[in-house]
């Protein structure tokens, strides 16, 4: 009897436990449906179905990527974003990259104010994309301008000499793929690059004058690659106004008849362990302990590591992290 009362004991555990997995298998099933339905919606998250303004962050070596254009591109559709407050953090990137992302934000404020606010540093390429903005916000101390544009390639020629080796090229013209760094660079291919910095350096100064609304004396003043304070910008015509979030939302009350109390709601590109800052996070913690060449040694790394994937004309602004 006893063994016939345990097998039914057993029977009737082993039905609450199969109860318990259905329930969160519906559950799960349930949670990926929503997600789904959102995601198809257009949205990142359900809060971005109600009105509401919408913040992006511009942060890093701009290269123009898939991923950044895709998210403006759905700022830019969604009815529900009724401003975009764009936050830079970057020192600028590819000519083109920074050239894409003007473009993209310009169709967005084609339908829908944009402000630009910029955190400490608003530099060449990312002072390109603050122009596509209605309004330009920073700080103080943020830095913004360096217009100009550089094009950067070691040369190893001499190193490669010292060590006895000869590097030899066959090709169909002088100035194909020249400069290439394993030779003495002619000045035919010098001259040849500097056309091409001197063209889109003509751009760059272009849109900044169109943007800004200066002329040529005011132009002048701010085009010769220097970098500016914002509050050296404010009279200069770089920056219109000192503040940051809330002078933005402030901007766009009383300048785009966006609603007073209208929430922001932050857009984010999807994550990724690329995306995950590894390496930076190691250097804030090594200078934070105080092992200052650790943390030089892994800021120059990073600022390597990304130069080196960027290909063409670059604009934008640097620094040696150890002053």
């Amino acid at each position: 009897m006893s063994t016939h009362t345990d097998y039914l004991i057993d029977r009737r555990r082993l039905r609450r436990k199969l109860g318990w997995w259905r329930l969160a298998a519906l559950g799960a099933l349930g949670v990926a449906g929503l997600v789904a339905l959102v995601r198809l919606g257009g949205a990142d998250s359900a809060n971005k179905l109600t009105p509401h303004i919408a913040r992006l962050e511009l942060q890093g070596m701009i290269v123009g990527d898939d991923d950044t254009v895709e998210l403006i591109k759905k700022i830019g559709a969604s009815k529900q974003a009724k401003a975009l407050l764009l936050e830079i953090e970057s020192p600028g990137g590819t000519t083109t990259g920074s050239e894409r992302l003007y473009d993209e934000l310009r169709r967005v404020a084609e339908k829908k104010p944009v402000v630009a606010v910029v955190g400490t540093v608003a530099a060449s390429g990312a002072y390109i994309a603050a122009l596509a903005a209605d309004t330009i916000v920073a700080r103080g101390n943020s830095l913004v301008g360096s217009i100009g544009v550089l094009f950067q390639y070691p040369n190893v020629s001499k190193l490669l000499n010292n060590w006895g080796v000869e590097v030899e090229t066959i090709k169909s013209s002088p100035l194909k793929a020249a400069p290439n760094g394993l030779e003495p660079t002619s000045p035919a291919a010098r001259e040849a690059v500097a056309s091409l910095v001197a063209d889109s350096y003509a751009w760059f100064k272009g849109l900044v004058q169109q943007r800004r609304n200066l002329d040529d004396a005011q132009l002048a003043k701010v085009s010769d690659g220097r970098i500016f304070t914002a509050r050296q910008g404010v009279p200069l015509k770089l920056v219109d106004l000192i503040g940051g979030q809330r002078e933005a939302i402030d901007w766009l009350v009383a300048n785009k008849g966006v609603a007073k109390d209208l929430p922001v709601r932050e857009w984010k590109k999807k994550t990724s362990l690329e995306r995950l800052g590894l390496i930076e996070s190691a250097a804030g913690i090594a200078r934070v302990a105080g092992l200052a060449s650790i943390a030089d040694f892994l800021e120059k790394t990073i600022l390597l590591e990304r130069t080196s994937e960027l290909d063409g004309l670059l604009a934008i602004w640097q620094h040696s992290a150890a002053n």
